[in-house]
């Protein structure tokens, strides 16, 4: 009777552990979409960011110095805001010579056909 109540509960430890395995597996699971959505909110969660999208929605293919000509921003500050939206995938780059290119993105068309129904 002992044994078999000491099998029991190694079954129930064992199930408890493999549940809490799991757990951490699924969390993980459950995190790495999150943690992706967050980086891509954050391309474009900026005012600037949305203007920078707007702009390559209107005119595809600019330099980073176009997008702070027709902005009226710093190089500097243009420059580190694409940089956030490629990481997020928002934007493609093509290098042209000595020019580098940008282009929006499929996601980034989502994003903004989202920000859209937002208004």
């Amino acid at each position: 009777m002992k044994a078999s109540l000491l099998w029991q509960v190694g079954i129930t430890l064992m199930f408890c552990k493999t549940l809490e395995c799991k757990g951490v597996c699924y969390t993980l699971i459950m995190v790495l979409p999150y943690r992706n959505m967050e980086r891509i909110v954050k391309g474009f969660a900026s005012h600037r960011r949305l203007q920078i999208l707007d702009l390559l929605n209107k005119e595809a293919e600019l330099s980073v110095l176009d997008i702070a000509n027709r902005l009226k921003m710093g190089y500097e500050n243009a420059s580190d805001h694409i940089r956030k939206m490629a990481i997020a995938g928002l934007v493609m780059k093509r290098n042209d010579g000595p020019n580098v290119r940008h282009k929006l993105t499929p996601r980034a068309q989502s994003v903004l056909m989202f920000c859209k129904t937002l208004e």
